[in-house]
């Protein structure tokens, strides 16, 4: 299993990010964020899950694995990482929503999901929020405010727990993007973004 480490190894926490499903661990977005709460003092680990690999190794488009197998791979990831009670898991849209359909059974510390695929676009009734409603452990979700996997009004009436918090990015898409709108380059938001994970994982420690 290979990963990609940023920040310190002694850290207390091990801040895991999962990728997107068309976007490999070393991807830009995945690296400012890496980088970004590895800053704040915080361990960082990425992995990919087995269809990314073997889309590194043939070079062309690989479709993601089924739910059971991305599972599988996030739950071993967990293990050799040193177990739930010392990580905060997440990721980038997929990877964060299997990090929420595990973080109960591995008791994790809390959760990140950068871009939560509330449901498919255009399909709002087609909600993606059963784990959501359960989760026990602190949660933050960084969406943005124009995602169209889930809206601010959209989500305002999902009835989420308290311990499910969100930001809005204003004028970010699902990749957190705002095409310049606010007058800041795409680095800089998902930059900002770091520092406000890597604040709520101080919090947790």
């Amino acid at each position: 299993m290979e990963f990609l480490f940023d920040g310190p190894e002694g850290a207390d926490v091990t801040v895991v990010l999962a990728h997107g499903a068309g976007m490999p661990m070393d991807a830009p977005f995945m690296k400012v964020f890496a980088d970004g709460i590895a800053k704040g003092g915080h361990r960082v680990a990425r992995f990919e899950f087995p269809y990314m690999q073997r889309q590194r190794a043939k070079r062309k488009r690989v479709p993601p694995n089924n739910a059971a197998v991305l599972i599988e791979r996030y739950l071993a990831v967990a293990g050799a990482l040193g177990g739930g009670s010392r990580l905060v898991i997440g990721g980038k849209s997929l990877g964060g929503r299997i990090a929420t359909l595990i973080a109960n059974q591995i008791g994790a510390k809390g959760v990140v999901c950068l871009g939560y695929p509330f449901h498919p676009p255009d399909k709002p009734e087609s909600s993606r929020i059963e784990y959501l409603k359960n989760i026990a452990a602190p949660t933050l979700i960084l969406q943005g405010a124009e995602d169209p996997y889930g809206a601010p009004d959209e989500v305002a009436g999902y009835g989420l727990p308290e311990n499910v918090i969100i930001t809005w990015l204003d004028g970010g898409d699902h990749h957190l993007t705002t095409n310049g709108k606010d007058g800041a380059s795409d680095k800089e938001n998902w930059a900002e973004g770091a520092s406000a994970i890597s604040q709520f994982v101080t919090g947790l420690e």
